[in-house]
Protein backbone atom coordinates (compact mmCIF):
# COMPACT_ATOMS: atom_id res chain seq x y z
CA UNK A 1 0.00 0.00 0.00
CA UNK A 2 1.39 3.62 -0.85
CA UNK A 3 1.45 5.45 1.59
CA UNK A 4 2.67 9.35 2.62
CA UNK A 5 2.85 10.25 6.72
CA UNK A 6 3.46 13.78 7.66
CA UNK A 7 4.77 14.57 11.26
CA UNK A 8 6.22 17.54 13.22
CA UNK A 9 3.67 20.25 13.18
CA UNK A 10 2.22 21.85 16.47
CA UNK A 11 2.13 25.03 18.00
CA UNK A 12 4.93 27.98 18.06
CA UNK A 13 5.81 31.12 19.02
CA UNK A 14 6.97 33.81 15.45
CA UNK A 15 10.42 33.82 15.31
CA UNK A 16 10.66 29.73 16.10
CA UNK A 17 11.43 26.89 14.05
CA UNK A 18 9.66 23.41 13.48
CA UNK A 19 10.81 20.75 11.26
CA UNK A 20 8.30 18.34 9.20
CA UNK A 21 8.72 15.12 7.98
CA UNK A 22 7.27 13.19 5.28
CA UNK A 23 7.81 9.01 5.60
CA UNK A 24 7.46 7.48 2.24
CA UNK A 25 6.43 3.44 2.77
CA UNK A 26 5.38 1.13 -0.31
CA UNK A 27 7.26 3.10 -2.51
CA UNK A 28 10.68 3.92 -2.66
CA UNK A 29 10.94 7.59 -2.80
CA UNK A 30 13.99 7.77 -4.90
CA UNK A 31 12.66 8.31 -8.11
CA UNK A 32 9.66 10.69 -7.80
CA UNK A 33 9.95 14.74 -7.35
CA UNK A 34 8.35 15.48 -3.55
CA UNK A 35 6.12 18.91 -2.83
CA UNK A 36 5.35 20.42 0.15
CA UNK A 37 1.68 22.17 -0.04
CA UNK A 38 0.02 24.56 2.56
CA UNK A 39 -3.61 25.04 2.73
CA UNK A 40 -5.25 28.19 5.60
CA UNK A 41 -8.92 28.27 6.09
CA UNK A 42 -10.45 30.25 3.16
CA UNK A 43 -6.30 30.08 1.43
CA UNK A 44 -5.92 28.60 -1.97
CA UNK A 45 -3.61 25.18 -1.55
CA UNK A 46 -0.22 26.44 -2.26
CA UNK A 47 3.03 24.56 -3.16
CA UNK A 48 5.94 26.49 -0.68
CA UNK A 49 8.90 23.97 -1.62
CA UNK A 50 9.67 21.12 -3.98
CA UNK A 51 12.56 18.86 -4.36
CA UNK A 52 13.27 16.69 -8.16
CA UNK A 53 14.55 13.10 -7.72
CA UNK A 54 17.17 14.19 -10.82
CA UNK A 55 20.04 15.99 -8.94
CA UNK A 56 17.84 16.86 -5.93
CA UNK A 57 17.16 20.40 -7.56
CA UNK A 58 15.46 22.51 -4.74
CA UNK A 59 12.54 24.87 -5.52
CA UNK A 60 10.57 27.39 -3.09
CA UNK A 61 7.91 30.25 -2.97
CA UNK A 62 9.08 33.22 -2.42
CA UNK A 63 7.02 33.61 0.62
CA UNK A 64 9.26 31.33 2.50
CA UNK A 65 12.69 31.70 0.62
CA UNK A 66 15.85 32.08 2.59
CA UNK A 67 13.47 30.96 5.60
CA UNK A 68 12.31 27.08 4.79
CA UNK A 69 14.73 24.34 3.51
CA UNK A 70 13.91 21.00 1.89
CA UNK A 71 15.85 18.25 1.61
CA UNK A 72 16.12 14.34 0.96
CA UNK A 73 17.27 10.81 3.03
CA UNK A 74 17.01 8.49 0.44
CA UNK A 75 18.27 6.00 2.43
CA UNK A 76 15.45 6.52 5.05
CA UNK A 77 12.96 7.23 2.32
CA UNK A 78 12.18 10.03 3.77
CA UNK A 79 11.79 14.29 3.02
CA UNK A 80 12.40 16.96 5.15
CA UNK A 81 11.21 20.69 5.55
CA UNK A 82 13.06 22.82 7.49
CA UNK A 83 10.95 26.04 8.72
CA UNK A 84 12.60 28.73 10.38
CA UNK A 85 11.85 31.95 11.57
CA UNK A 86 8.30 31.49 11.10
CA UNK A 87 5.65 34.28 10.85
CA UNK A 88 1.83 33.94 11.67
CA UNK A 89 0.88 33.42 8.43
CA UNK A 90 2.28 30.07 7.89
CA UNK A 91 0.21 29.23 9.73
CA UNK A 92 -1.59 26.37 8.03
CA UNK A 93 -1.84 22.29 7.25
CA UNK A 94 1.25 21.33 5.29
CA UNK A 95 0.88 18.51 3.35
CA UNK A 96 3.28 16.13 1.13
CA UNK A 97 3.30 15.13 -1.99
CA UNK A 98 4.95 12.93 -4.89
CA UNK A 99 4.94 12.88 -8.26
CA UNK A 100 6.17 10.49 -10.63
CA UNK A 101 7.64 12.68 -13.15
CA UNK A 102 10.52 13.29 -11.34
CA UNK A 103 10.65 17.02 -11.57
CA UNK A 104 9.04 19.85 -9.91
CA UNK A 105 6.25 21.95 -11.68
CA UNK A 106 7.24 25.67 -12.65
CA UNK A 107 3.85 26.77 -11.03
CA UNK A 108 2.93 26.46 -7.13
CA UNK A 109 -0.22 25.84 -7.83
CA UNK A 110 -0.21 22.74 -9.86
CA UNK A 111 -2.02 20.24 -8.00
CA UNK A 112 -1.75 17.05 -10.01
CA UNK A 113 0.63 15.05 -7.76
CA UNK A 114 0.32 10.88 -7.52
CA UNK A 115 0.30 10.60 -4.01
CA UNK A 116 -0.17 12.54 -1.11
CA UNK A 117 -0.02 12.98 2.75
CA UNK A 118 -3.26 13.56 5.17
CA UNK A 119 -1.36 16.70 6.58
CA UNK A 120 -0.25 18.09 9.72
CA UNK A 121 -0.72 21.14 11.55
CA UNK A 122 1.56 24.46 12.00
CA UNK A 123 0.09 27.12 14.11
CA UNK A 124 2.33 30.63 14.42
CA UNK A 125 1.23 32.43 17.21
CA UNK A 126 2.24 34.65 20.53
Amino acid sequence: QVQLVESGGGLVQPGGSLRLSCAASGFTLDYYAIGWFRQAPGKERERVSCISSSDSNTHYADSVKGRFTISRDNAKNTVYLQMNSLKPEDTAVYYCAADTIGLCSTSNYYYGMDYWGKGTLVTVSS
